[in-house]
């Protein structure tokens, strides 16, 4: 029997961007943006471009290789032409594949919001998406405020999803803006706006305001709708939108929806869900959810007791999907069985195979657990991961060795009598023997032991030069000022590979220091087997161990 295809419409990186104490840089964009590909949703929807410096420079540039890259915008203002209209311009012009417009469903947002007439709104609406589309572009509406405007004035709201069809939308996105409908409601509503619009031109978007947004999608889609719009995690304004984390593996292994549906996430894909939600997690500063759906720690997790017995002889007894399908762990507490499947997928990662029964294994296992138990977190931190892996093994190459560092900041008046805070860092290392002394001074003792450390490596400089850092996050994991301290820096090259190393320490410094470190051995393990140790130049024997 085949299956109709369902198209997973992203929009972390736009309406997640709404969600209070959030604001994505540049670097985020870029990074979440290359999590999403490597996820496999349809469609990244990236921001709006001329509404702010960042998104700006976003959409400067095609971010995705697969994904359609989408931008988002206003319809036209009243009083003009969508072809003289710079907000509009600024989509057609940007380097977007798919532009998505929001036009407002409910007459009564039309008249309070807009001050205009649902024929001026519909008008805009049609020239907007014409516009677009002679620009070849592929022009989808989201139609904001959906089902309250249906409630209120049917005839509207269904004009507005006529209009967008006749001007030339590849989707309408029905839009459950202020999240409080109900699956019920959903269902029949839907079925209504079917039979002026076909289910394959028709999307989805629900909030989460009810904590109903995962199952309205699902209402939808049952009653005909090919696509859904959501976010990682759930982000979003108030309660969040529909969680593609969660959205995504049900659709894809349970039966009602596999069997009927198909959608670009290869099971491959399906097995890198928990670490993309969790590094997710990490940029975001913010600890994973436990108890999630899929990808929480405590979703395959089961204390001692009857459970556990009826688990070690049949898993399916209280799991309802094999944890490794979604790249998750079983976590029982009176057995050493966990983990080692996703171990041993890690270790593939980074060109490292290992038997099951390997003893070394075991070894590792236990290092890892016993560091989160610590503090570290490797979903976040593949780099980290796979030099601790490499020195458990006894693998890692000893490039060189960090003696001692020191710190030191000072305030103090210059000699305009302006009051200045300079840091200063020196390190020392040795490498083959020969001891390397650097002192530099930086934007903070972060910044200055990173200028330090890689200031002279001896041989090994010339193998960093195109190092960088990007970003540096800090989190606190016990309360009061002596708290053990997470840090996550993420470094890139010119390659285009970016990684992230973990420091876990009661003083930030350390902590920090940790992180740079691994990062500057990982960056010699990546560049180790394109190397020739002798000349000092690049080989054909080129290898990427960035994972």
């Amino acid at each position: 029997m085949s299956r109709e295809r369902l198209y997973l419409f992203d929009t972390t990186l736009r309406d997640g961007a709404q969600t209070a104490g959030i604001e994505f840089s540049l670097e985020d964009k870029i990074a979440i943006a290359g999590m999403l590909e490597e996820l496999g949703v349809d469609y990244v929807e990236g921001g709006y471009p001329g509404a702010n410096p960042v998104d700006t420079a976003f959409f400067e540039k095609k971010r995705t290789r697969k994904a359609t890259f989408t931008a988002f915008g206003m319809t036209k203002r009243a009083g003009r032409s969508a072809a003289n209209d710079p907000g509009v311009q600024a989509l057609v012009n940007s380097a977007a594949d798919a532009t998505c417009f929001v036009a407002k469903a409910w007459d009564y947002q039309v008249e309070l919001a807009l001050g205009s007439t649902t024929e001026e709104h519909l008008e805009g609406l049609a020239d907007t998406v014409r516009t677009a589309a002679s620009a070849g572009k592929e022009a989808l509406v989201d139609l904001e405020h959906f089902f309250d405007g249906y409630k209120a004035n049917r005839a509207y709201a269904l004009a507005c999803v006529q209009t967008a069809l006749d001007a030339g939308a590849r989707w309408v996105v029905l839009c459950d803006t202020n999240g409080g409908t109900m699956p019920s409601e959903v269902r029949e509503i839907v079925a209504d706006v079917m039979t002026i619009a076909p289910g394959d031109r028709l999307g989805i978007h629900p909030h989460d305001d009810t904590g109903q947004a995962v199952a309205n999608a699902l209402a939808a889609v049952e009653t005909g709708v090919r696509q859904i719009q959501g976010t990682l995690n759930g982000l979003g304004e108030r309660c969040g939108n529909a969680n593609l984390v969660t959205l995504i593996p049900t659709l894809v292994l349970k039966p009602f929806y596999a069997e009927r549906f198909e959608t670009g996430i290869t099971p491959a894909q399906l097995e890198r869900l928990t670490h993309i939600s969790r590094a997710f997690d990490d940029r975001l500063n913010r600890a994973p959810a436990r108890q999630a759906p899929y990808v929480g720690a405590s979703a395959f997790a089961t204390k001692a007791g009857i459970h556990a017995s009826a688990l070690l002889k049949d898993f399916s007894t209280y799991e309802h999907v094999p944890p490794e399908s979604v790249g998750n762990e079983r976590a029982i507490m009176v057995s050493q069985q966990a983990g080692k499947s996703n171990l041993l997928t890690a270790l593939a990662r980074h060109d490292i195979v290992l038997e099951k029964d390997d003893p070394r294994l075991e070894k590792l296992l236990a290092t890892v657990k016993e560091r989160e138990s610590r503090g570290y977190s490797y979903d976040g931190a593949d780099a980290s991961f796979a030099v601790l892996a490499r020195r458990v093994l006894g693998t890692l190459p000893d490039f060189f060795d960090v003696e001692n560092y020191r710190t030191m900041v000072e305030r103090r008046h210059n000699a305009m009598g302006d009051e200045v805070t300079v840091t200063e860092a020196v390190v020392k290392i040795r490498v083959d023997g020969e001891l390397l002394m650097s002192v530099a001074e930086g934007n903070g003792p972060v910044n200055a032991l990173d200028q330090a450390l890689r200031k002279d490596l001896g041989k090994y400089s010339a193998r960093i030069e195109d190092l960088e850092l990007v970003d540096f996050k800090v989190r606190i994991l016990d309360g009061g000022t002596g708290a053990v301290t997470r840090v996550l820096v993420e470094s890139r090259d010119s390659s285009g590979d970016r990684w992230v190393t973990i420091g876990v320490s009661p003083n930030i410094i350390d902590a920090s220091f940790e992180a740079l470190y691994e990062s500057i051995t990982y960056k010699l393990l990546k560049t180790e087997a394109s190397w020739d140790s002798a000349s000092g130049a690049k080989t054909s024997r080129a290898r990427n161990l960035a994972g």
